[in-house]
């Protein structure tokens, strides 16, 4: 089964450390929703099973109207197989969330909730330049369980110049305390360009402190496993029977269709996604012409994704799947690498999957990196 993601390109404000395509301008908005039913149509064929799931991400997915979002949901069921779907993700910031806005997504097909929580402390939201504040961010999650849905997943941010190991603490609790299933945790991340990378350079804003961040993430892992929850991938934990189908499909490289702009789509064999620019992706669908680049992957390519994604996982690297699907000098490749890995008790071996060990979870990428065959 296949998946759509669909990618809803706008926020109230811009985060300090967003590097995500979006614009603050919601001037576009209804014509670019439009857009979206018109490339859903142009695309149906490209899936011909059932749809699993569908996720609504940004951007802030929330700050639809209900009849945007209703359109949206006509125009799926009326050209898609959704006889079974199990999961349906709405993407929300706290301060979209109010009665009146959950009176009507509870007669939607929404069963899902991820509400971007990122920290539980003002400091911390001040300086992420958040759209919400501290109490909001608590009243938000209280009212979607209010209104019955119970699978709800936070973001949470750690290793922020402002989040002391104690705040952080208190953050985990203060989530567990509100009997959240399901948490996606990530360092603070400074990417180009943004403003938060622009305070650090001008000396207004600390730098991050990797030891920090370690610390913090080891936190992570060792209090939410004391308290039921499974890190089926590096940042993501859930209870059991509440891991993401949507994500896990991801991971699992099961094909889906990526609608909006910036958004990518994955068949199998290639990749595509389209144009990251609002205006220019209205004007290209409205000629009825996909504003994509695709491209075909290479089993170099195909090989290296499954080492970064496998070690990511609980699932691991399949070593049958290796065997079968790549050449023999990338899997006499692979056998060399891993030896040396395992001697370093840096990964182990459960039947026929490669995981990593419980302290190289945080470098994670790092290692997955000296395994990619670069030719």
């Amino acid at each position: 089964m296949s998946g759509i993601y669909i990618h809803i390109p706008y926020c109230k404000q811009k985060c300090s450390y967003c590097d995500f395509h979006f614009s603050t301008n919601l001037d576009s908005k209804s014509i670019l929703i439009d857009s979206i039913n018109k490339e859903l149509i142009l695309r149906k064929n490209e899936i011909n099973n059932p749809l699993e799931t569908i996720y609504f991400g940004g951007g802030t997915p929330s700050i639809l109207t209900e009849i945007e979002l209703q359109n949206i949901f006509d125009t799926i069921y009326k050209h898609y197989n959704t006889s079974q779907i199990k999961e349906i993700t709405l993407e929300a910031n706290p301060d979209d969330i109010s009665k009146e806005k959950l009176n009507y997504l509870k007669s939607t097909p929404i069963n899902r909730f991820s509400i971007g929580i990122q920290s539980f402390f003002e400091e911390d939201l001040q300086l992420m330049n958040r759209a919400h504040n501290a109490l909001e961010a608590e009243k938000s999650i209280k009212l979607v369980q209010d209104y019955g849905f119970d699978n709800i997943t936070i973001d949470l941010i750690y290793g922020s110049t402002t989040t002391t190991n104690s705040m952080w603490k208190k953050n985990l609790s203060k989530a567990i305390e509100m009997n959240i299933p399901h948490i996606s945790s990530y360092a603070l991340t400074v990417e180009e360009k943004t403003v938060l990378d622009y305070q650090i350079k001008k000396g207004i804003t600390k730098p991050t402190d990797d030891n920090q961040q370690n610390e913090q993430f080891q936190l992570l892992v060792k209090t939410l496993s004391e308290n039921d929850f499974i890190q089926y991938e590096i940042s993501n934990f859930g209870k059991k029977d509440y891991f993401s189908i949507h994500n896990s499909n991801y991971w699992k490289g099961i094909p889906y269709l990526g609608i909006g702009p910036s958004a990518h789509s994955f068949n199998g064999k290639q990749r595509a996604w389209n144009i990251a620019n609002n205006s220019k992706y209205i004007k290209s669908i409205n000629e009825n012409i996909l504003p994509q680049e695709i491209e075909t992957l290479s089993e170099i390519d195909r090989f290296n994704e499954m080492i970064m994604i496998g070690l990511r996982t609980i699932y691991g690297i399949d070593i049958k799947r290796i065997n079968e699907e790549f050449s023999s000098e990338l899997v006499n490749y692979f056998n060399s690498e891993i030896k040396q890995l395992k001697s370093e008790n840096i990964i182990t071996q459960q039947n026929d999957k490669i995981i990593l060990t419980p302290e190289s979870y945080f470098f994670a990428d790092g290692i997955a990196s000296r395994l990619f065959y670069i030719k």
